[in-house]
């Protein structure tokens, strides 16, 4: 059996406090309803560009492209800031998270130029195009299609659940390069923008009739050769680096957040059921930290990311549980109590909490590859 996952200790430089104190205080400054599930419901692009204009956005990026060169430890302070207020993130959140330090690891010069200074800005969003149609957590069973076409290529399928797709200005679609060949090879990764000819946008509304995903339909869309991310049959190894950003963040652990926040500032939950939730935030968020201090140090842990993942998606539908057993009041989004929508927004989101960024059974298998007994 292989070694336990383990994480150093996160520490954060010193440079992090005053850092967080003016991020706190242009969120107090800042007009917004704060919003459980903040990083995918809530969407301004005017905010994500007032952000981009503070340098809180390509943060890790270097000056060249647009970026900051600051660390993963100040942009997890800023992060941590923004979704603890339930601030409205949703516009950038792909672009700055993944597609960013995407492009950098993969992109060719001339597409670190053309888009990394604009996700900077909080001026380009992106989407991904990655779960399928009767697919679900299995990236592997991709169906959408890449032929060759010239010197480019012709996409055909079917994305679905494509977070943001209705306001991105591209989106990377995973696409399978070379037909027949096995699981997780001949896969390539396209970058295309939006709108374009043989793409189309449908909305998939959400119970509470809100839209934040979408249907994307790739008819014969064609991308020339300047667009492929990285090298062609690649696409897998690309593909599970880049979830490392996607499942470790402090949104796997925070948003329901603002939720507990009301709920402790309503004096809605007794004590013992505070502190549990209190003591699990911390251990999770340390844990959180002590992911980003390994990639910062130039590591991919995918078992550590896996792991985190799941235990903060279950914690965040347990803040939601407690709150619906103690507070005494119940989930309705048009009520003008704001934890009672802040209550209803987690009750609505929650189905998705151990769905989105890999099944908890996924997850659980990648941990199992880690220590080897899978």
């Amino acid at each position: 059996m292989a070694a336990l996952p383990e994480l150093e200790p996160g520490t954060l430089p010193p440079e992090a406090a005053a850092l967080r104190a003016e991020v706190r205080a242009f969120l107090a400054a800042a007009d917004f309803e704060p919003r459980a599930d903040c990083w995918l419901t809530g969407a301004d692009p005017a905010f994500s560009r007032a952000l981009g204009a503070r340098g809180w956005l390509g943060m890790t990026l270097p000056a060249r492209y647009g970026g900051h060169g600051r660390s993963p430890l100040e942009r997890f302070v800023v992060v941590e800031e923004l979704l603890a207020a339930g601030a409205p993130v949703g516009a950038h959140w792909i672009a700055d998270r993944q597609i960013g330090p995407s492009l950098l690891h993969h992109g060719s010069e001339e597409q670190k130029r053309r888009f990394l200074p604009a996700i900077a800005r909080g001026e380009c969003f992106f989407a991904i195009g990655m779960s399928e149609p009767d697919a679900g957590s299995d990236l592997a069973s991709v169906r959408t299609r890449a032929e060759r076409d010239g010197d480019g290529w012709r996409l055909t399928g079917t994305k679905v659940w494509t977070s943001g797709a209705h306001l991105a200005h591209a989106i990377c679609v995973l696409a399978r390069s070379e037909p027949g060949s096995e699981r997780h090879a001949g896969l390539t990764q396209f970058l295309v923008p939006l709108p374009a000819d043989g793409v189309t946008v449908r909305p998939i509304l959400s119970l509470s009739g809100d839209h934040h995903f979408n249907e994307v339909v790739l008819d014969g869309a064609r991308v020339p050769d300047a667009l492929v991310l990285g090298a062609p049959g690649n696409g897998w190894a690309q593909v599970t680096a880049e979830l490392a950003y996607e499942r470790s963040g402090p949104e796997r652990v925070l948003s329901t957040f603002p939720l507990l926040r009301l709920a402790h500032e309503r004096g809605a939950l007794p004590a013992a059921a505070l502190g549990r939730l209190a003591a699990r935030l911390w251990a999770l968020r340390q844990a959180s930290l002590g992911v980003a201090a390994a990639l910062d140090a130039g590591r991919t842990p995918a078992a550590e990311a896996a792991l985190v993942k799941d235990l903060g998606t279950r914690f965040e539908s347990e803040i939601t549980a407690a709150v619906r057993e103690h507070a005494g009041i119940e989930p309705d989004p048009g009520s003008p109590d704001p934890l009672a929508r802040a209550l209803a927004q987690a009750v609505v989101q929650a189905p998705g909490f151990t769905l989105r960024g890999g099944t908890s059974e996924i997850l659980r298998g990648i941990v199992a590859r880690g220590l080897g007994v899978r």
